[in-house]
């Protein structure tokens, strides 16, 4: 991925909060907090979706909030962005004094981006996409303003949706799931399972991981001995991206065969995890448990 410039990220990774919509699978029922003003309403986009636009606009823009026009509207039966997730989505930026494209910000392939780190007007000005769409903004600079136009590939979720399922086997781990989708665990005090334990605690009806398959997900990973919690995209922000050969044994086996909307409860013995040596703060020898919500897979 290109480095991204300054104004596309939020200082300091910080949380932007969606504040205008309620989740909603309906496009139109979402309310974005950004007008469709003045401002973003002078940038004249042509071309076709999924290629670099050709966008004309009069010098200098003014703009004295964050405003944004659909331009191509995406699939009315698609996610919805309404919350703290991450999409796929290719961009320009442009400069509101001059028109000149800002370096380093020229349309390319797409990429993901979780909306916990970009720059909180962008994010406003994200709300309520879907898939499909291309979306004119302008974004306060100053006394000026930046433009941007993006397309919009795909909307990952939020936290897993799938059906919920019991858990059959006994002696795993407890979850219990806040409204946000953060998993809470409770390990029991008895010796962890000897082989692989995999329990599916939601049952998404989404595309099917594969071998190969560029995951996006949330995660929380603890230690069963020691009862803590050593990682988590959830604490961290924003969900993560990694496929089943980048990823230890256990939780590759795991995950290969679920579907989109799923979320994994996993129990790995140390053979199918860091084995019997040290890994930051996991020790050697260490059975590991795994909570992972599916968002999504990249193409």
């Amino acid at each position: 991925m290109r480095k991204a410039p300054a104004l596309l990220l939020s200082a300091g990774l910080l949380m932007a909060t969606l504040t205008g919509c309620a989740p909603t699978s309906a496009a139109d029922a979402c309310v974005p907090t950004a007008p469709d003003g003045a401002a973003s309403k002078l940038i004249d986009v042509s071309g076709s979706f999924g290629s670099a636009p050709t966008v004309e606009f009069p010098t200098p823009v003014k703009a004295q909030e964050t405003e944004r026009t659909v331009v191509i509207p995406g699939d009315d039966d698609g996610p919805v962005l309404t919350a703290a997730q991450s999409i796929r989505m290719s961009l320009a930026m442009f400069d509101g004094a001059t028109g000149d494209p800002i370096p380093g910000a020229t349309y390319g392939e797409p990429a993901v981006y979780s909306t916990a780190q970009l720059n909180p007007e962008i994010t406003k000005a994200l709300e309520c996409v879907t898939p499909g769409s291309r979306i004119a903004m302008t974004v306060p600079q100053g006394n000026q303003a930046a433009i941007l136009v993006a397309d919009i590939f795909d909307v990952f979720l939020a936290k897993a949706n799938g059906a919920d399922r019991p858990v059959l086997q006994s002696g795993l781990p407890s979850v219990v799931t806040a409204a946000d989708g953060t998993p809470g665990l409770t390990i029991p005090k008895s010796d962890p399972p000897k082989d692989l334990a995999v329990a599916v605690l939601k049952a998404g009806d989404g595309d099917t991981v594969s071998e190969t398959s560029q995951m996006v997900v949330h995660y929380t990973g603890a230690l069963w001995k020691e009862r803590t919690i050593f990682d988590s995209s959830w604490q961290n922000g924003s969900p993560a991206t990694f496929s089943p050969d980048g990823i230890i044994p256990g939780l590759a086996t795991a995950l290969t065969g679920q579907k989109v909307g799923s979320q994994v409860l996993v129990v790995i013995p140390p053979e199918l995890g860091y084995g019997d040596q040290d890994n930051a703060t996991i020790p050697a020898n260490s059975t590991l448990v795994f909570v992972v919500d599916i968002l999504g897979t990249l193409p």
